[in-house]
């Protein structure tokens, strides 16, 4: 059985909760959610925007939940519930006060991750490096937001060594009390780009708002920051101003700390060779890309930073797998062959498109195969949309990439400019996209599907996985 992560007397104290019903089982973790939730977790009946967690009580308790927080005024309507609950006047600051307790307590270096792109892949990649020096907890997926941060925060278990962060936004001033809950030893900005820009009236103003990350450094912690992208002088003159100690930064720049002395990238991953504080370092990547390259000496300058075994990080890098919707490669059997599936379906801006489909046009085919992007709309650019659009077909045509199948209303400006040989099928919706494409395969194609995560790229995904002669797509490897 797992030790549990907090005690009723605990949770009790900490959200002036009253309790009702029998004395519960050991809670041993955290959930909101009632279809994932495991035995022993004791549910928060949060109230968002299409859903009421209070009307899934009833299947939290039969799932297994040891207790449920619930608000006052919705204790009437919940009618008979077998088992344990905990009243409290608000389940969202019940969470929120669970988070700040469980960062008093904790004596883990806490690391925080935000950027433009590449957060949930540095995260990612931090779990696994910092688990070669010690227990490290963070997210399963990218729960970055108002509820995602204090929900991570609220899972700690006191014994973690390290703890990994990831914070998000769409507009000024979301990260700067979420990064106070956190109060991190080291602060990662990944990349500064054109993501959000429809709640933003310039790129600038994006970084001001990423820098917010910066304005919960723990005294004495460490601002990390990208040395290549165009807005470092800036990062590093507020995180100067607001009174960070240790700057430290990664990229190919001939300044940075943490520096990228090569790199051979190949379809299939990368061989890196880096100097970390004067050392030099080399490992290997199993995921392609400059940008993986790029998360991967941000993630050696965090461990760097809260003293774990550089080394040993290193190594640990080469099992790194891309996840879901995020470069995770599926091989799709076909009646003459097989063709490679790369799902980027899980969001989109300018700067994840480009890298993308640099990694599409290193991707190696066989016989009659083609390089195929399948892009859909890129949300929240605001006034600028249609050129930011339009403009990648500059790096389609540098990865030279054979077929372009497009989505959405936004990228018909793309379609516009897209060569006459490179146009494949233009539809105004994912699904019919999806839908018209299940025939166009071919043996020894690669497919890279992306888009914002809303426009439903993955169901394009989905069609060609139904579309296999197996009926899935197969990890590639597996």
């Amino acid at each position: 059985m797992s030790e549990p992560l907090w005690t009723l007397d605990d949770l009790i104290r900490v959200t002036a909760g009253r309790p009702v019903g029998p004395e519960p089982g050991p809670v041993t973790g955290l959930s909101i959610d009632s279809r994932t939730l495991e035995p022993g977790d004791a549910f928060l009946a949060i109230r968002g925007d299409r859903f009421d967690g209070h009307d899934f009580v009833g299947p939290a308790m039969a799932r297994g939940a040891s207790l449920a927080f619930v608000e006052q005024d919705r204790l009437a309507r919940l009618g008979r519930i077998t088992g344990t609950l905990v009243v409290v006047d608000d389940v969202m600051a019940a969470m929120t006060a669970l988070a700040v307790a469980a960062r008093d307590r904790t004596a883990a270096q806490i690391v925080a991750v935000t950027g433009s792109a590449g957060k949930t892949t540095t995260k990612d990649m931090l779990r696994l490096a910092l688990s070669s020096s010690g227990k490290v907890h963070a997210a399963p997926a990218s729960f970055n937001n108002h509820w995602g941060v204090p929900l991570t925060l609220a899972r700690m278990p006191a014994d973690a060594d390290y703890a990994v962060i990831e914070i998000g936004m769409n507009h000024a001033g979301e990260i700067a009390p979420l990064v106070r809950m956190v109060r991190p030893h080291a602060a990662i900005i990944t990349t500064i780009a054109a993501a959000h820009l429809g709640s933003f009236s310039s790129v600038e103003d994006i970084a001001r708002a990423k820098a917010e990350i910066l304005t919960g450094i723990e005294p004495g912690g460490t601002a990390i920051l990208n040395r290549d992208n165009r807005h470092f002088e800036m990062l590093a003159l507020l995180a100067s101003e607001i009174g960070v100690p240790n700057i430290v930064a990664f990229g190919e720049d001939a300044e940075a700390d943490v520096r990228l002395e090569d790199a051979k990238l190949e379809a299939g991953g990368s061989e890196v060779q880096a100097l970390v504080g004067g050392e030099r370092v080399r490992y290997s990547l199993s995921v392609p890309g400059a940008h993986i390259v790029a998360n991967s000496l941000a993630t050696l300058a965090a461990v760097q930073a809260v003293e774990a075994d550089v080394e040993a990080a290193a190594a640990a890098l080469g099992a790194f797998a891309a996840g879901t919707g995020r470069g995770e490669r599926l091989l799709c059997r076909l009646p003459t062959g097989s063709a490679l599936v790369i799902d980027e379906s899980y969001n989109a801006n300018p700067a994840s498109m480009e890298a993308a489909l640099a990694v599409l046009g290193r991707a190696a085919v066989r016989g009659e195969g083609r390089r195929i992007a399948v892009l859909g709309d890129m949300l929240e650019l605001g006034g600028t949309e249609r050129a930011l659009h339009a403009a990648l077909a500059d790096p389609i045509h540098r990865a030279g990439i054979d077929l372009v199948h497009l989505a959405g209303p936004r990228m018909k400006a793309l379609w516009d400019v897209l060569p006459a040989d490179r146009r494949g099928v233009y539809a105004e919706t994912a699904g019919e996209l999806g839908a018209a494409l299940t025939n166009e395969l071919r043996a020894g194609d690669v497919v890279m599907v992306k888009g914002s995560n809303s426009i439903g790229m993955r169901t394009v995904v989905n069609a060609i996985r139904d579309r296999c002669q197996s009926g899935e797509g197969d990890r590639e490897g597996a």
